[in-house]
């Protein structure tokens, strides 16, 4: 074979470089280089050839055959994808591990017909066991243990599937490169030729993936640039209140959430997810704020929870779960400026009960009133939902889609009061 089809390929990062050295020039890891012979011949992913798919065609005489999604019969997940699977996408899920990403694609595969379940990571009698704990029962599901990805694609070539469900992308494994399962370039190969054939095929296909401890999906960052759709599973893992999350999405918009709460029998969808952020609060307790925000075209409610100490040491502690600490300390400034407000001397801890992480900028004014009620030990009403954005002179700014916060939250019994101009007024009139 000719010296210009070998390349070497480095393990650990995935670069590839003409010839040997003993160190990757690419990411610095010793005797990491492998060598690779090219291939000529190209897989035909299972499709015929056809000689108009290379042709360049005006965009107005693109034929579209009959387009139709397909329902998850899982109304949250539904909702993140924009109203359920495009045939042919390539869908990327990630999340901490426990989690419950395993537990939500063996959900979805026993609701949808001709799916197949394929694992690399547990055996058919585990698969089946897990299936029984949460009381599925399904003919057409298939599944399938295997890691080898040429001989996944030939054997649901011939099952004509629907769903294909990958569980997880990092123990699939390619013979044609000299890696181990897991490594970037055994990744990036295996998820190619994946995303190829789904496109090819009319197959959707979802890839289960690990996640690294900064929370990104393991492997390279081509991954979330291969597939169509990016989601991302989160929640406290001792907690049950699950959070499933679109952060790309090319057949629809990525600011939609589904709330799903994790139960012995699975992930349940949740309709009403402001009942279930409220189903533990307080009543007149000093430090409890409840405001309203959007995800998506979505509002639901959830409490703001405050709490300020006297510091012990000369420097006060900003703690916060939930919030945005740079903002959570501009609100602090504002209150001390603009309200009056002595907190220097305040160790403040902020959370969002329930779990949840709150990037909505009508949430300030919630902040704010939590922090101001806690300092001053004074409850507000029980039945108050406050929502606004802050601005630095104490100004209280106007948000999006008010009247759904305010429909949201009279449908739970909660009052939304005239919004005042100044923030020192409103502290003014409730404290």
């Amino acid at each position: 074979m000719s010296k210009n089809n070998i390349i070497y390929v480095c393990s650990e990062c995935g670069n590839e470089f003409p010839r040997w050295s003993g160190k990757c020039l690419g990411c610095g890891a010793w005797n990491s280089l492998k060598e690779f012979k090219m291939q000529n011949s190209k897989c035909k992913m299972g499709r015929s050839d056809n000689k108009e798919s290379s042709e360049i065609v005006s965009l107005d005489k693109i034929k579209m055959k009959d387009f139709s999604r397909i329902s998850t019969k899982i109304g949250e997940m539904d909702r993140v994808l924009g109203g359920g699977i495009v045939p042919g996408s390539v869908i990327l899920l990630g999340g901490d591990p426990g989690i419950g990403k395993s537990t939500l694609m063996l959900d979805l595969a026993s609701k949808i017909q001709n799916t197949v379940y394929i694992s690399g990571e547990e055996s058919a009698q585990q698969i089946k066991i897990r299936a029984d704990r949460l009381g599925i029962k399904s003919d057409k599901l298939h599944v399938l243990i295997e890691t080898d990805i040429d001989n996944i694609l030939s054997k649901i070539l011939n099952l004509k599937s629907e769903i294909c469900i990958i569980d997880s992308i990092q123990s699939m494994y390619d013979g044609n490169f000299p890696s181990t399962p897991g490594s970037l370039v055994q990744v990036r190969e295996c998820a190619l030729k994946l995303q190829q054939f789904a496109k090819n095929n009319q197959l959707a296909i979802f890839l289960v993936g690990h996640v690294t401890k900064e929370g990104n999906v393991a492997g390279p960052r081509t991954l979330e640039h291969l597939v169509d759709v990016v989601l991302y599973l989160e929640g406290e893992r001792y907690q049950e209140i699950r959070i499933l999350r679109g952060v790309k999405n090319r057949f629809g918009a990525t600011d939609e959430i589904g709330i799903f709460e994790m139960t012995d029998k699975g992930l349940i969808g949740q309709t009403n997810p402001s009942k279930l952020f409220l189903a533990e609060r307080s009543k007149d307790i000093a430090g409890s704020i409840v405001t309203a925000v959007m995800e998506g075209t979505r509002p639901f409610l959830v409490e703001i929870q405050a709490l300020t100490t006297p510091t012990i040491f000369g420097f006060p502690k900003r703690t916060v779960s939930g919030f945005d600490l740079n903002r959570l300390n501009l609100l602090i400034a504002v209150l001390t400026k603009r309200a009056g407000l002595n907190l220097s001397s305040q160790d403040i801890y902020l959370n969002v009960a329930g779990g949840f992480r709150l990037k909505d900028p009508g949430a300030d004014l919630a902040v704010s009133m939590a922090i101001a009620s806690a300092f001053k030990n004074k409850s507000v009403e029980n039945k108050l939902c406050l929502f606004g954005e802050v601005g630095l002179s104490g100004e209280i700014r106007s948000v999006s889609c008010e009247s759904k916060r305010q429909q949201e939250a009279k449908r739970l019994g909660f009052t939304v009061i005239k919004k005042q101009r100044y923030l020192y007024q409103l502290l003014k009139d409730l404290l």
